[in-house]
């Protein structure tokens, strides 16, 4: 895995914490779980989310994953809003549902990712509505038992997880089994448990507005990672505060480069998007690709999104154009 979670808005690795107002029911049955499951099934699909660890308790649920094209906020929002309205009418009650939105702590992936598959999945055991690994196997409101294809669920990136055990599917599912199982005998981590996961809700804002009152926020409440990983936060929640305040509306600046650059090129938008590989198109996927980045500081997922293809694509494409001698007149870096 990458040293650092990825810290663009497509590529963040998040917990998500849900909790009902003044510790409210969420879930008053079965039928309620179904259909939050059923519907966060389709908002992971449409949004592009990876979805890692999952359970629903009875007044809380917790998600492990990866945010998509409209960052984690908007699926959240269209959940969420779902949900409420949902729950609202069939039980007829009226008012808010959640706890404030709900809490989202950016984890550094490489140090926290299995400890928090394990530790949200084990939720069940430690509120003791089941109370062993075998009991758990069978438990119907986790990603658990989809991950050892026990239940299905084909919105959550099982593939992900087991291969951190293993690339055989089977003796990766013993081996994730065998990892959550001792964590029932090992306990809780201290740092997962305490201050790790109870963390206050904040945006980037709010990060860039401590640093700089010279507020130590090291340890702080929103991002769960080391020294080195938290700096990498405060200096990417900095960079998107200038482009914004360069760029107030960066989505109109990266559609005007696309018009200017297929005009130049002559190569129509539905070309560009549609992936094809000739020549004259890549080339302007290419500097379209490299000014985004140079000029407005877009991710490869940001610009992937507005050009209707891979990351990966446009990773690559940055680092061809980047090798290429630029032109005498070309569009100046900012």
């Amino acid at each position: 895995m990458p040293r650092h979670a990825r810290l663009d808005a497509t590529g963040a690795l998040h917990h998500v914490i849900i909790r009902g107002i003044d510790r409210s029911t969420l879930f008053a049955d079965d039928s309620d779980k179904q259909r939050f499951v059923d519907k966060l099934g389709e908002y992971i699909s449409v949004t592009g989310c990876s979805l890692y660890a999952w359970v629903l308790m009875s007044n809380h649920a917790h998600l492990l994953l990866k945010s998509g094209n409209i960052g984690l906020s908007g699926t959240m929002r269209k959940l969420l809003t779902w949900y409420a309205v949902y729950f609202n009418k069939r039980h007829g009650r009226t008012g808010h549902l959640f706890q404030n939105r709900y809490k989202s702590i950016l984890c550094e992936e490489e140090r926290y990712f299995l400890a928090l598959v394990r530790y949200i999945h084990l939720n069940p055991v430690r509120a003791g509505i089941v109370t062993d690994i075998g009991s758990l196997d069978g438990y119907r409101w986790s990603g658990h038992a989809v991950l050892l294809g026990r239940h299905p669920g084909s919105f959550m990136d099982t593939r992900y997880v087991l291969q951190q055990f293993s690339n055989d599917e089977s003796s990766a599912r013993k081996a994730y089994r065998r990892f959550v199982a001792k964590g029932i005998t090992v306990g809780p981590n201290p740092e997962l448990t305490g201050g790790g996961l109870v963390r206050s809700s904040g945006g980037w804002s709010h990060v860039v507005s401590a640093r700089r009152r010279k507020v130590t926020i090291k340890g702080d409440e929103r991002i769960l990672g080391d020294s080195s990983f938290v700096l990498a936060v405060i200096s990417e929640a900095e960079k998107r505060q200038s482009r914004s305040l360069r760029y107030p509306n960066p989505e109109i600046r990266t559609e005007g480069i696309i018009r200017e650059e297929c005009s130049r090129g002559q190569v129509s938008t539905a070309e560009l998007e549609s992936g094809i590989k000739r020549r004259n198109v890549t080339a302007v996927r290419e500097t379209i690709a490299l000014r985004c980045a140079r000029e407005l500081g877009l991710s490869a997922a940001e610009i992937a999104r507005h050009l209707g293809v891979g990351t990966s694509a446009i990773t690559r494409a940055i680092e061809r154009a980047g090798k290429k001698p630029r032109k005498r007149g070309a569009t100046n870096a900012h």
